[in-house]
């Protein structure tokens, strides 16, 4: 749970260049494009594309991730779900972030992933709550 407003919280999740301040495979990003951007990933060094599809009605994000444009597949997800909605105020909200493992990724791989996106979740609810 967030202390903010589902609509404040959406465009962290939204805003490719604003998530560049918490996620760790894909920092400090650049837009190539509007709802493409590129980071660089803090585990490898190698650079991240993220294409965002951005679906403000349902505050929903789906990324496709990929090391390069020719390369993004859909991997996660993100929706924020407003207070009301679950019983709460409407100062408040929950923030999802969704990851799906692909078929040849590594256990190393997958728990790096997961494990990264649950810090990230910390990094959201600081960054919103500040």
């Amino acid at each position: 749970m967030v202390e903010r407003p589902a609509e404040t919280a959406f465009e962290i999740m939204a805003d490719g260049l604003s998530q560049g301040r918490w996620t760790l495979g894909s920092y400090e990003r650049r837009e190539i494009e509007p709802g493409l951007v590129v980071g660089t990933s803090l585990f490898s060094g190698r650079q991240t594309y993220v294409r965002l599809k951005v679906d403000r009605d349902r505050l929903l994000v789906d990324y496709d991730v990929g090391p390069s444009i020719d390369a993004l597949r859909f991997r996660n997800m993100s929706r924020v779900i407003p207070g009301p909605v679950l019983n709460m105020g409407p100062e408040q909200c929950v923030v999802t972030l969704l990851s799906w493992r692909l078929a040849d990724q590594s256990e190393a791989a997958w728990m790096q992933t997961s494990t990264s996106h649950e810090a990230e979740m910390f990094l959201i609810k600081g960054l919103l709550e500040r």
